[in-house]
């Protein structure tokens, strides 16, 4: 007997919940928060809207959550909402290549599922359209053998809390608790990475905690691309070849891909050497019609792409955080006594544009080695020994950079944050929690991660030596002070008072207090030109 038939990406995922981030009770929340506000910031910046996100979490007790999201973005059509949280893979940012939060369309849809699986309850949307007066309200379970919307209930709405935005309502089976891997250490490092955004979590107990807003300057939008001849596989060109309704080979290479022009795609048709076919040789090659070539052709045309000198892809489409604002959300939330933020210059791997931003921050508020990692400003809680971050952390070496290592990460009160930000961010797995080995991806990390290194230790030895001189310049006070009353005794014609007032000069001639600390002249001069030596170092790396 044949049992066999076709089953759903709904009903794969229902079996494979570990797969999404669903492993365990207080993953399972986080990730939940995590979609959840991914949809929010990215819907927000589209439309040019400073983001406001509030999450709010109710004990229904026996491990039951309610989760509540509110939002102040631009809303979502009415045709698109069911299936937007009703149908795993169901999105708008899959097929664009840009940098944005969510690409794959299975985040919000897939804690649906979650909570439709533990607590068989439907999952509650409100929804006003930007510049629409409607506010439409929808109670949906997800058809998990047809991955279909099941609609419940639909009405309309008289208000919604702000003029625009989405309100989601989920029950869920998880725990809330405090700590690493926390839903508000994850809101804490999402305020870190999004300067721009004002979020609002409340508690099960009642307790509130505001992440304000450091700017109201909205980040970078990033455009859309094509795809680069370096970043095609054949199977991928061959469907493209199939679909495209270019009439020629030569306007299918200058309308699919970005940086190719007439002269590139000469060549690359040239080298491909596909100007005879049925014994008919065309004049340059670029002039066949894309449904005459056989799958030789195309092989000889991916590696004649893959071989020709190609100008690398746009960076427009990439929107990095930026040095000054990352640094202005590390010091709001971890409020350290130094930190350096470096945003390295774009570059790519097969064929997809990327960009590394590295900060590391050391003392203050924090008090132990600490790695913190995000992609497309979204955090990396978890598999932090995965991938490519650690790979290139460890490989660093820290205590050239005034640092002790031992095990993974550098030691002491430092923090070192990654992000890399991408058209498609290369994860090891569906959770995407960890980057995937690239050689050139490793390669810009350890660049980066040198480069705040010699920062921090410009600033470990500068205070390594104003402690020091600290200790010097209170020894000198102290016997300053035991010697007033002899020499006042010795010289009759002068006072203590005359004699204090001596010594004081004296010490104030050889010290500068800088932060309060007493720093030798003479070592103050030879850090001002250790540093100055260290920035023309710095930019000639550069």
């Amino acid at each position: 007997m044949d049992e066999h038939r076709e089953i759903s990406i709904a009903e794969f995922f229902e079996k494979n919940r570990h797969l999404l981030g669903f492993s365990n009770f207080q993953k399972a929340i986080v990730t939940c928060v995590k979609e959840a506000v991914d949809n929010s910031l990215d819907a927000a910046e589209e439309e040019d809207i400073l983001p406001e996100v509030h999450v709010i979490i109710e004990d229904l007790g026996k491990d039951r959550l309610r989760l509540t999201f509110k939002d102040n973005a631009s809303g979502i059509a009415k045709k698109h909402i069911p299936k937007v949280f009703g149908k795993l893979l169901y999105g708008s940012k899959f097929h664009k290549l840009m940098q944005s939060r969510g690409q794959q369309g299975i985040g919000i849809s897939a804690a649906a599922l979650y909570a439709q699986l533990t607590t068989g309850n439907p999952i509650q949307i409100i929804s006003k359209l930007k510049g629409s007066t409607k506010v439409h309200a929808f109670t949906l379970h997800l058809d998990t053998r047809k991955n279909e919307p099941e609609i419940i209930k639909e009405e309309l709405l008289d208000t919604y809390e702000f003029p625009h935005g989405t309100s989601i309502q989920m029950d869920i089976e998880a725990k809330y608790t405090r700590g690493t891997h926390s839903v508000f250490q994850y809101l804490k490092s999402v305020a870190i990475v999004n300067p721009s955004a004002k979020l609002i979590l409340q508690e099960p107990d009642g307790k509130i905690y505001e992440f304000p807003r450091v700017t109201k300057d909205l980040p970078k939008k990033a455009k859309e691309i094509k795809p680069h001849p370096y970043g095609v596989e054949l199977g991928i060109l061959m469907r493209m070849l199939k679909e495209t309704k270019a009439r020629t080979i030569g306007s299918f290479l200058m309308s699919e891909f970005t940086r190719v022009g007439k002269t590139t795609a000469q060549q690359i048709c040239k080298a491909a050497e596909i100007d005879v076919v049925n014994g008919i040789r065309f004049v340059t090659g670029w002039e066949r019609r894309p449904n005459t070539l056989s799958k030789d052709d195309i092989e000889r045309i991916l590696r004649a792409m893959q071989t020709t000198n190609i100008q690398n892809p746009p960076t427009d489409c990439l929107a990095p955080i930026g040095e000054e604002l990352l640094n202005k959300g590390l010091i709001k939330e971890l409020n350290p006594e130094f930190s350096a933020v470096v945003t390295r210059n774009p570059s790519v791997y097969r064929g997809m544009p990327f960009q590394i931003e590295t900060a590391i921050a050391y003392g203050g508020g924090i008090t132990e080695g600490r790695l913190m990692r995000f992609a497309n400003k979204v955090p990396l809680l978890y598999q932090q020994s995965a991938g490519v971050t650690m790979k290139a952390l460890k490989s660093t070496d820290w205590p050239r950079y005034g640092l002790k290592q031992s095990g993974d990460l550098p030691q002491g009160p430092v923090l070192v944050l990654m992000h890399m930000c991408s058209v498609w961010v290369p994860f090891t797995s569906e959770g995407k929690q960890a980057i995937a080995d690239y050689p050139e991806i490793l390669k810009e990390m350890k660049l980066a991660l040198q480069e705040v290194g010699r920062k921090l230790r410009t600033y470990i030895s500068k205070k390594r030596k104003g402690q020091i001189e600290e200790k010097k310049f209170k020894t000198l006070t102290a016997y300053a002070k035991e010697m007033v009353e002899p020499l006042a005794y010795l010289v009759e014609t002068t006072t203590k008072e005359d004699i204090s007032m001596y010594f004081e000069a004296l010490l104030k001639s050889k010290y500068t207090m800088i932060g309060g600390v007493a720093i030798d002249n003479e070592t103050l001069k030879e850090l001002q030109k250790e540093v100055s030596q260290q920035e023309e170092e710095n930019a000639s790396t550069e």
